[in-house]
């Protein structure tokens, strides 16, 4: 009689708590969600994160805070995200680096920071190619004249990025193989700082996303080279392709939500409907044109394949890449 009242404690136990977590996740969200990006201010992560964060929390009914935490090209906000509890008050806003820093860690033979199977894909919502921008009084003012300069002086231009294997490090990399040419490389914590290094005169060239330097672009700072999409950029219809140039590479830099990978199907679906609901949102879209940049949305099924095939693409860049300190 006595085992019989314990099992039935026991299933009447197990039974309202999964009556109390489904309440939760149907009543979800109850208190203020975060959105965390890992990077610095003035990136493209963070240039797509903050309206993308305030049309979601209009739809959610809830805020949706931006927290910025860079280091190790990202990998140190992406890792926390990753590990979080995965009850959907934690999500990653990721560039493309979150499918090469797996690899690159698997190159210089450390403990991985984090593992991609470790995040769900939610949504993507842009994915720009990344231009070449020089300082505006810099003595180069075609790409042609930039590439011959560092071809004839080796090691002499110094170009930053967000740090090693991150989305400005790959596409210079891209160009050195492709060029045969070298230049020295000055990891940063993010686009943010790497473009006022740029502006101050610490470094002579980067490559990012449209959205961390059209706005100096346009004022007159800084001037760009080429860029490593396909067709001529709406941002920037006067800069040509490294195709059009010659040099047979591309690169894009897409952004996209994340959640831990254990998050319940009813919040992520939530979630997944409140990026759509970002994707279409009139403020959102003119806050991201006026970054320079526009949506370039995938729902969560294209946006989990766009990702592993990225993944795949990306490992075998990285091991050309080889070891980087």
């Amino acid at each position: 009689m006595t085992r019989r009242i314990v099992l039935l404690k026991t299933w009447v136990l197990v039974v309202a708590t999964s009556a109390l977590t489904a309440f939760a996740q149907e009543d979800y969200p109850t208190r203020p969600i975060t959105m965390l990006v890992p990077f610095p201010p003035g990136g493209v992560a963070d240039a797509v994160g903050r309206p993308v964060a305030e049309a979601m929390g209009r739809y959610l009914k809830q805020s949706v805070v931006v927290e910025n935490k860079g280091g190790a090209g990202g990998g140190i906000g992406m890792a926390q995200v990753a590990k979080s509890k995965p009850d959907g008050y934690t999500m990653l806003m990721a560039l493309s680096s979150l499918v090469v820093l797996p690899e690159a860690d698997k190159v210089l033979k450390r403990a991985p920071m984090f593992q991609l199977d470790q995040l769900k894909p939610i949504a993507r919502f842009s994915a720009d190619p990344t231009v070449l921008v020089v300082h505006a009084d810099s003595p180069w003012k075609t790409y042609a004249e930039f590439i011959a300069y560092v071809k004839s002086n080796p090691a002499k231009v110094s170009f930053g990025s967000s740090g090693n294997y991150g989305t400005m490090h790959v596409p210079m990399e891209q160009l050195k193989a492709a060029t045969s040419s070298h230049m020295l490389h000055v990891p940063y914590t993010g686009a943010g700082p790497a473009v006022m290094a740029l502006l101050s005169g610490q470094i002579e060239a980067l490559a990012t996303g449209p959205a961390s330097v059209t706005q100096q672009i346009k004022a007159g700072k800084l001037r760009a080279l080429a860029h490593w999409g396909e067709v001529r950029l709406t941002a920037l219809p006067d800069v040509p392709s490294l195709k059009e140039l010659g040099v047979p590479i591309s690169y894009a830099q897409w952004s996209g939500l994340f959640v831990p990978a254990n998050t319940p199907p009813a919040v992520v679906e939530k979630l997944r409907q409140a990026a759509k609901f970002a994707a279409t949102d009139a403020r959102a879209n003119q806050a991201m044109t006026a970054a320079g940049t526009s949506f370039m949305f995938q729902d969560m099924p294209e946006f989990e394949r766009y990702v592993q095939t990225d993944a795949k693409d990306m490992a075998g860049l990285v091991q050309r890449i080889g070891k980087v300190d």
